[in-house]
């Protein structure tokens, strides 16, 4: 897995509906579905889901390629949750096959398929939102669904402003790790080669310099805003103004 497989956090310009709808709109359509997700129970559920999901990733346009290859990285995730509910699931019946002290259920197949399903869609959907909303459009959507909270002397503004930067700036540390990645290796590092525990601490020497590179960029960021006069949300404008 290489690391600009990583996509969340990208965002896909388009002219689609799904592109042009309000953050608002997502945002609590991406909450309704997830709820829904974690509410399903049966195949006609999950069936009536998969169908909705494929429907707005073609009407977007983002592409099925571009959703498989951000879901690389967490594939491993996905295996090993699905082995724990497969052996783990205790069942009512008569067991499908037993070896050792493993015993596998009818009913640990259904949860495992249930849970590879849940676990895809979940990181589908929440994919259609940051590769077809802008990160300043997802925070002007957070900071309007959040305003209530004001009420309560919560700085909504600055909630929002951190999660739109951490969101946008994921796609730069990958890049930027993997330039180190590239520069080690170029003076002989290997981060390929032994077992997982090996890996591990291949990747240890690679801390430091993101972590003073993300410290670079991130005191770039707060001179730049100070430099424009950015004092928090109190008082702004926006250029575009959200409509439901």
């Amino acid at each position: 897995m290489a690391l600009k497989d990583i996509t969340l956090g990208q965002y896909f310009p388009g002219k689609t509906i799904i592109h042009r709808l309000d953050p608002r709109t997502k945002l609590l359509g991406t909450i309704a579905y997830i709820v829904a997700l974690f509410l399903a129970r049966s195949v006609l559920s999950y069936a009536i889901l998969l169908v909705v999901l494929g429907g707005l990733i073609a009407v977007s346009k983002v592409g099925v390629k571009s959703i498989l290859r951000g879901m690389r990285p967490i594939f491993i995730i996905i295996v090993i949750t699905a082995i724990l509910n497969l052996f783990f699931t205790p069942g009512a019946g008569e067991p499908v096959a037993k070896f050792w002290v493993i015993t596998i259920y009818e009913e640990g197949i259904w949860a495992a398929a249930f849970m590879i399903l849940r676990i895809a869609m979940l990181i589908t959907c929440t994919f259609l939102l940051t590769y077809t909303t802008s990160p300043i459009m997802l925070t002007d959507g957070l900071e309007k669904l959040l305003s209530p909270l004001r009420l309560l002397r919560v700085p909504i503004h600055e909630l929002a402003m951190m999660m739109s930067i951490a969101l946008r700036f994921i796609p730069t540390l990958i890049e930027e790790t993997d330039k180190i990645m590239s520069a080690q290796k170029a003076r002989g590092a290997d981060f390929d080669s032994g077992n997982l525990i090996r890996k591990a601490k291949a990747l240890v020497p690679l801390l430091v310099p993101l972590f003073i590179s993300a410290f670079r960029r991130a005191d770039d960021l707060a001179v730049a805003m100070e430099c424009r006069c950015y004092h928090g949300g109190s008082g702004r404008t926006r250029l575009r103004q959200l409509t439901l």
